[in-house]
Formats: structure tokens, C-alpha cells, sequence
């Protein structure tokens, strides 16, 4: 009867390592592509649009203190595109490292939205996948809303390691992954 409590241990440790692996994995991922696609936002916006800043009360002196600061790393732009980039998920697929068997999810759809020769041959597509990605997408963006912004408001390199492995440890594991975008 002893082995038995053994083995059930045994299974349940190595479940929980294989459910944890895959949560890393999707949240790394969904990281990942938010990161993407907040980089390939604000590169769309004109660089010379601006917003103005600041208090727009009336000092003693008659003056304002407002500063104009670029519209395409402002906050309230920031804060636009965090409400609907997790609608974008459905555009990836899952696809599975055969060396490492670990999840990866990349972009299937062209980003004008026209069909495009990609080799979808090991990429997995539907809607489970998609949505769950969705749920991982806003879950980040829910947990480090103030971390994305940061880092985005101001020019960064590396922005993906930076903020996905370094700042929130979702992809600890993860500082060699490619994510290749469209």
C-alpha cells in the first residue's frame, strides 16, 4: 500500500511541474506578443504628433504649466492601446520548439489583415488557444499596467527581455526565445 502513496505522490509532482510549465509558457508567450504588438503601435504613430501635459490651471503669473510631449509614448496613448491589444491574441498561433518542447506563440496573420505566405506547417490554430492567450494577455496587463507603461513611455531596447524575463520573471526561463513578428 506504501508504494502506492509513493507513486500518487510521484504523478502529482510531476502534473504539477508539466501545469506549471505550460502556465509559464503561455504567460511568457502572451508577454511576448503584447510586447510586439505595443512596439509595432506606437512605431504607427507620426512622430511629430504631440499631446499636451500637465495642469492647465492658471498660475498666479498668468502662465500655464503645460508641456507638449509626443502623443506615441504619452500615457493616455499608452493607456488606449492597453484596452484593446489583448483583442489582438486571436492573430496567434501556438507552435511547439521540437528541440525543447516548449510553447511558443507567433503571429499568423499579416498585420494588414491580407493573407501573406507564411509557413503555418506545426502552428496551432483556434479559438481555445486564442482565448486563452486572451485570459494570459489581460491577466499581465491587469498585474503590471504600471510596469508596461514605464517601460514604454520612454525609448527601450530589449523592451521583451527586459520587461518579460528581467522585471517580471514570466519568462525566467525564456531570454534565448525568438519571437519573430511579421
Amino acid at each position: 500500500m506504501k508504494s502506492w502513496g509513493w507513486l500518487a505522490l510521484l504523478l502529482g509532482a510531476l502534473l504539477g511541474t508539466v501545469w506549471a510549465r505550460r502556465s509559464q509558457d503561455l504567460h511568457c508567450g502572451a508577454c511576448r506578443a503584447l510586447v510586439d504588438e505595443l512596439e509595432w503601435e506606437i512605431a504607427q504613430v507620426d512622430p511629430k504628433k504631440t499631446i499636451q501635459m500637465g495642469s492647465f490651471r492658471i498660475n498666479p503669473d498668468g502662465s500655464q504649466s503645460v508641456v507638449e510631449v509626443p502623443y506615441a509614448r504619452s500615457e493616455a496613448h499608452l493607456t488606449e492601446l492597453l484596452e484593446e491589444v489583448c483583442d489582438r491574441m486571436k492573430e496567434y498561433g501556438e507552435q511547439i520548439d521540437p528541440s525543447t518542447h516548449r510553447k511558443n506563440y507567433v503571429r499568423v496573420v499579416s498585420r494588414n489583415g491580407e493573407s501573406s505566405e507564411l509557413d503555418l506547417q506545426g502552428i496551432r490554430i483556434d479559438s481555445d488557444i486564442s482565448g486563452t492567450l486572451k485570459f494570459a494577455c489581460e491577466s499581465i496587463v491587469e498585474e503590471y499596467e504600471d510596469e508596461l507603461i514605464e517601460f514604454f513611455s520612454r525609448e527601450a531596447d530589449n523592451v521583451k527581455d527586459k520587461l518579460c524575463s528581467k522585471r517580471t520573471d514570466l519568462c525566467d526561463h525564456a531570454l534565448h526565445i525568438s519571437h519573430d513578428e511579421l
